[in-house]
């Protein structure tokens, strides 16, 4: 059936259900499967009353996207449960993107218009049970759904192309190491050192660009924090999901509609130090709170991990000591790298490939040598790309042979590392 006839029948079903049914009084009421066959047997009267004829097919393509324009996703009720797509992007309502094993396709899936796709930004926004808004006075939001997918939404006039809402699904599919090690996002031996680092508690940074899995390899690796240890996150918007007991949540807050109220990351950062934290796990640093995480460290708070936007270990080493400069701290350029040198033991690197695998490219031991007074960043693993053959990397993980300055903490805390490093 062409389109604008479906739209039409559609359109005549809708105005049916309104004008001649109970439908606005019962849709609130009733589940979705009982929503369903109302609209059946809504269907079924309008085509025995007009002599309408529909096919089974197009019967049950309206009833799916009439109940799902109810519910709270709207038509991108599929897109949502299809577990092989990882993100969402909408801009505006008539152009749905979709990334499907790291690659981006156009769907056929639309909105009626923008009124209705702002209408399904907040039913989204309002079943998040998030205390944030969106309109015209605040055109912008960040959030998390109830199963840990995030979305971001930017409305006019600051976006041009109508409403923008972006879903980064939540993976349910890579919950331990061996799920990262069955998507060659790493190797097996790759997978015992960082649990090793975790268990050590060094200081790790993970970086990368969006969507290359920083935070999805930070949720896997949380996993491996002892049980007994009191580990408090921090986050903009919610995304880490930690496995253990003894963990409390802290999310920072904008400010309300008169401009005040806000919590940034720095002001939660500096007031966790104070609620007796064996980890500190930050979300994302992007800002002034490096300052105050550096000098935690430095105090004797180990075993603390964070995200970094970055696209090396060595730009991830610059943006720290960028953030630092902008922070106002009263150090020579030299000073500041030195403390991030001695704070920082592990960056972990990690990038989306042309063959749609998210993999660590980089582990890298970062040193400041006291004798020398000189600053290193010496690969411990890293990914040689040897071709592509039929739109695959071809490649392998190589093992440095030289011991990391931080495999003293490895000993410090009895934890063995048979195999690695000629030991």
């Amino acid at each position: 059936m062409p389109s604008f006839v479906h739209d039409e029948i559609k359109s005549r079903i809708h105005h049916y259900l309104i004008s001649k049914t109970n439908f606005l009084q019962l849709k609130d009421k009733i589940n979705e499967e009982q929503l369903k066959i109302f609209v059946d047997q809504a269907i079924t009267n309008l085509c025995h009353e007009t002599k309408l004829v529909v096919s089974m097919e197009d019967r049950g393509a309206i009833i799916r996207e009439l109940v799902g324009a109810i519910t709270s996703l709207g038509p991108i009720r599929p897109l949502v449960e299809d577990p092989t797509i990882s993100e969402i992007m909408i801009n505006g309502s008539k152009t749905i993107y979709i990334q499907r094993n790291g690659k981006i396709e156009k769907t056929n899936i639309t909105f009626t218009d923008n009124a209705t796709l702002i209408h399904t930004v907040q039913k989204i926004l309002a079943s998040s049970g998030s205390s944030r808004r969106v309109d015209e006075s605040s055109p912008y939001v960040d959030f998390s759904m109830p199963d840990g997918s995030r979305v971001n939404v930017i409305l006019p006039p600051l976006s041009l192309n109508g409403p923008i809402m972006t879903i980064r699904k939540f993976s349910r599919d890579l919950t331990t190491i061996d799920d990262l090690i069955e998507k060659r996002s790493l190797n097996k031996q790759m997978a015992v050192f960082l649990t090793a680092a975790i268990k050590a508690k060094l200081n790790i940074v993970f970086c990368g660009s969006t969507g290359s899995g920083k935070t999805t390899l930070l949720n896997v690796l949380s996993r491996h924090i002892p049980e007994h240890e009191r580990i408090i996150t921090i986050e903009d918007t919610s995304e880490l999901r930690l496995m253990q007991d003894h963990v409390v949540s802290l999310q920072a807050k904008g400010p309300n509609i008169e401009g005040k109220g806000e919590v940034t990351i720095r002001d939660l950062f500096i007031n966790s130090l104070r609620m007796r934290p064996d980890r500190i796990i930050i979300g994302e640093v992007r800002g002034h709170e490096i300052l105050d995480l550096i000098q935690s460290i430095s105090s004797g708070h180990a075993g603390a991990l964070a995200i970094i936007h970055a696209d090396s270990p060595e730009e991830c080493f610059n943006r720290m000591i960028t953030m630092m400069l902008m922070s106002g701290i009263r150090l020579t350029g030299e000073q500041i790298q030195q403390q991030i040198a001695t704070s920082i033991d592990l960056i972990v690197y990690m990038e989306l490939y042309l063959d749609g695998i998210r993999r660590i490219v980089n582990i890298t031991d970062l040193n400041f040598d006291k004798n020398t007074k000189q600053i290193s960043l010496q690969d411990i693993f890293s990914f040689k790309q040897k071709n592509i053959e039929n739109g695959k990397v071809v490649g392998d993980w190589v093992l440095s042979p030289k011991e990391p300055s931080c495999y003293q903490k490895f000993i410090k805390r009895n934890i063995l590392l048979p195999g690695f490093f000629g030991k």
